[in-house]
């Protein structure tokens, strides 16, 4: 140990005038601190951007069939994920009021997913079915008929909005090549599916089936919500 110190004193003596050099230039300074942070960011999101490949889809969690898909594009074309999450926390408080707690293999589908935080309205991971087609479009259409608080804007234009065929076509053909399992009769028959179709009835049928087409396996047990005791 006596002989290691001795031989690295002399290197760590002399290594201070680099310190100062760096410590006097304040863009040699600034290079490095992003370097290295950078280092220390790959190194904390690499593991985890290669777990997320590794999720694969629970038993039952299909890709979006075509009227759905076409539904979910709309909801986040309109912002709707600024003030509604679908992602229920494994609280006794949110599992009581919305069902079993969120898992990402049921979002597996989801591009961009829909998990967030921030909530204006209430958590929509479990919509589905709770209310009729017909109060979901006057919701859509009249938000204050049924709810007097509610602050949601209106969309009475997504009635009046046909879907586009060709375009439902493109994107399951994109998303066949990022790897969801289309099949080439998926693709031939996507066009008569939402042919006909509005965007508001494309957007109930993809709230319709959040938290129904997309449900945990009965295998996946919620187990104890926090502030439970054993």
């Amino acid at each position: 140990m006596t002989i290691s110190f001795l031989v690295a004193w002399p290197l760590l003596a002399g290594g201070y005038k680099y310190f100062e050099a760096i410590e006097k230039h304040a863009a040699l300074l600034g290079i490095l601190t992003a370097i290295m942070v950078s280092l220390g960011g790959l190194a904390e999101i690499t593991p985890l951007f290669m777990a997320a490949h590794t999720i694969k889809p629970a038993d039952g969690v299909k890709p979006y069939d075509p009227l759905r898909l076409a539904g979910k594009d709309i909801y986040v074309r309109e912002g709707c994920y600024l003030c509604h999450s679908q992602m229920i926390r494994a609280l006794r408080a949110e599992t009581q009021r919305y069902g079993h707690y969120s898992i990402a293999s049921e979002s597996v589908y989801d591009r961009p997913f829909q998990w967030g935080s921030k909530r204006t309205g209430p958590d929509l991971a479990r919509i589905g079915g709770k209310y009729s087609d017909e109060w979901q479009e006057l919701h859509l259409k009249s938000p204050r008929a049924v709810s007097p608080d509610s602050n949601m804007p209106v969309y009475p234009w997504l009635s009046r909005t046909p879907l586009d065929p060709d375009e439902i076509t493109r994107k399951l053909r994109v998303l066949r090549s990022l790897g969801d399992p289309y099949t080439d009769a998926d693709l031939a028959a996507a066009k008569d599916i939402v042919k006909g179709h509005t965007e508001m009835q494309a957007l109930i049928a993809y709230l319709q089936g959040l938290g129904i087409a997309n449900e945990p396996p009965a295998g996946v047990s919620p187990g104890p919500a926090e502030g439970d005791t054993p």
